[in-house]
C-alpha cells in the first residue's frame, strides 16, 4: 500500500490509486475507547480504513475517543463489548453476528480478549476472516488463565505489536507461529516533533510542575504502579544528590488508577530519601509531546516486560535523551551499545532495577554537550520515524486485511 501524509495532522492517507478495501467493511472490536494504546491504535487504523474507501465500523461500549472516530471517518457501532459474563458472552455472538450480517462486514479484528472470544464465534458462524491483535503479553499462569488468553492466538492472523510479544505468542501458542505478524506500534510523528511544540506549551508545563527555569527535567511517564519502575528512579535521584547532581529535578507523571496504597509508599520513599520537593508526583499528563521536550532525559525503567516501548519512542521523535531497562520489548525501539557502535547510540539500555545504572546512565545523558546533545537526537528522530511511524503502522496492518480478503492467507478452520 503506498501512502502519503498530509501537513494538517500526519495521519496515514492512501494515495489516489483505488485501495483493494474500497467498498469493503472492516469491524474493530475493543471493549471501551477511553485513552490507551490499543484503543488510540483502533482509531489509526478505522481513520487509515476511512481514507482507504472502505466503511471502518468500532464495535464498543462507548469512551473518550468515540468523538475522535466518527471526526475521522469511522462508525461507532454501541455494543456490550466489555463483559467477561459468560451468558452475555454467549448472547453477544448471536448478536455480533447479526450486526455483521446486516452491515456485510467483510472482515473481524479483535483487540481485547472477552470480545475476541464473542467475535471469533460471529466470525466463524458467517465464515469471515477473523484478525486478533496482542496489545499486551497476556502471559497466564493458570491452565485456566492460558486457554482464556488463547483466543488472541486464534486469529487467521496475529499481529504481535513487537518482536517480544511474537515470541512470546510463539512459546505458548505454537500452533500460531505462522500466523504470526509483527507490526510495530506506531506513532504520529507530526504531533510528536519539535517543531509542533509551542515555547509556551513547555513554559506552561513546567510552571505547573514548579521546575524552575534553571533546572533540568528528569521524567518517567507511566501509571503508578510497581513495575512501571517510580522506586528505582527514586532510588536513582538520591544516588545522584549523594553524588552531588543538583539542579535536577524528578517528575513522576501518571495516573494511579485507584492505587492509594502504593502512592503512599512512593510519598514515604521520597521523604526518607531527603528528596521531597526534587521527586514529584504530578498526576495524569494531557500534553506528552510537550512533556517529552521539555525533559533533559526520559526514563523507562521497568521491571517487568513492556508489550512496547511507546514512551521510549515518542521520547526519540522529540529528540529527548532516553534511558530503558533492557527487559522486554522495549530494547528494539532504542539502539545502544553493545547492540550497535557508541557514535549510533539513541539512548541507553539497563539492567531492570538497578539504580545504579539507572543513575550511571541519567548522568551521562545531562552531561552530554550540545553538539552531542543534538546528534543523538536526530540519530533518534531518524531511527523512529523509519521503523514506527502510523503510516507503517497502518499501511501493514491494512495489507493484512487485504491478504486475507484475497486468499493469500491460508484460513484456520476451527
Amino acid at each position: 500500500m503506498n501512502v502519503s501524509k498530509r501537513s494538517s495532522g500526519g495521519a496515514p492517507f492512501p494515495s489516489s490509486s483505488i485501495h483493494p478495501l474500497a467498498g469493503r467493511t472492516i469491524l474493530q472490536i475493543i471493549p471501551e475507547l477511553e485513552a490507551g494504546g490499543a484503543e488510540r491504535t483502533t482509531v489509526d487504523v478505522a481513520e487509515g480504513l476511512a481514507h482507504a474507501g472502505a466503511r471502518a465500523l468500532v464495535a464498543t461500549e462507548g469512551g473518550r475517543l468515540v468523538g475522535e472516530l466518527q471526526t475521522k471517518g469511522g462508525i461507532w457501532i454501541p455494543f456490550p463489548a466489555a463483559t467477561k459474563n459468560p451468558f452475555s458472552m454467549l448472547l453477544n455472538v448471536r448478536r455480533l453476528a447479526r450486526i455483521c450480517h446486516q452491515e456485510r462486514v467483510a472482515l473481524v479484528h479483535a483487540r481485547s480478549r472477552a470480545p475476541a472470544w464473542v467475535a471469533l464465534g460471529a466470525a466463524r458462524s458467517l465464515d469471515l476472516p477473523f484478525v486478533t491483535t496482542y496489545h499486551g503479553s497476556y502471559a497466564g499462569r493458570s491452565s485456566v488463565k492460558v486457554l482464556y488468553n488463547s483466543v488472541m492466538a486464534r486469529g487467521d492472523a496475529v499481529i504481535a505489536n513487537s518482536h517480544y510479544t511474537g515470541d512470546l505468542i510463539r512459546s505458548l501458542y505454537p500452533q500460531a507461529g505462522d500466523r504470526i505478524r509483527v507490526i510495530h506500534r506506531g506513532t504520529d510523528f507530526a504531533a510528536f516533533s519539535p517543531s509542533a511544540v509551542s515555547p509556551e506549551r513547555v513554559e506552561n508545563l513546567r510552571r505547573a510542575w514548579k521546575v524552575s527555569p534553571h533546572e533540568r527535567m528528569v521524567l518517567l511517564a507511566a501509571r503508578l504502579t510497581g513495575w512501571k519502575g517510580q522506586k528505582v528512579l527514586i532510588d536513582a535521584a538520591a544516588r545522584m544528590r549523594s553524588a552531588g547532581v543538583m539542579d535536577v529535578t524528578y517528575i513522576l507523571a501518571g495516573d494511579p488508577q485507584g492505587r492509594d496504597s502504593y502512592v503512599k509508599e512512593l510519598d514515604a520513599l521520597i521523604e526518607s530519601r531527603g528528596l521531597t520537593g526534587i521527586v514529584r508526583r504530578v498526576g495524569h499528563c494531557t500534553d506528552m509531546p510537550a512533556a517529552f521536550l521539555a525533559a533533559s532525559v526520559v526514563t523507562v525503567p521497568s521491571t517487568e516486560p513492556e508489550a512496547f516501548g511507546r514512551s521510549a519512542v515518542e521520547a526519540q521523535a522529540m529528540g529527548t535523551p532516553v534511558v530503558v531497562s533492557d527487559l522486554g520489548a522495549v530494547p528494539e525501539t532504542v539502539l545502544s551499545p553493545p547492540t550497535v557502535l557508541p557514535q549510533e547510540r539513541t539512548g541507553w539500555r539497563i539492567p531492570p532495577g538497578d539504580a545504579d545504572a539507572l543513575a550511571e546512565a541519567i548522568g551521562q545523558a545531562l552531561s552530554l554537550g550540545a553538539s552531542a546533545r543534538i546528534a543523538l537526537g536526530n540519530r533518534a528522530r531518524a531511527h523512529v520515524e523509519r521503523h514506527f511511524s502510523l503510516e507503517r503502522m497502518v499501511s501493514s496492518t491494512l495489507d493484512v486485511y487485504s491478504a486475507l480478503l484475497e486468499g493469500h492467507y491460508p484460513r484456520r478452520t476451527s
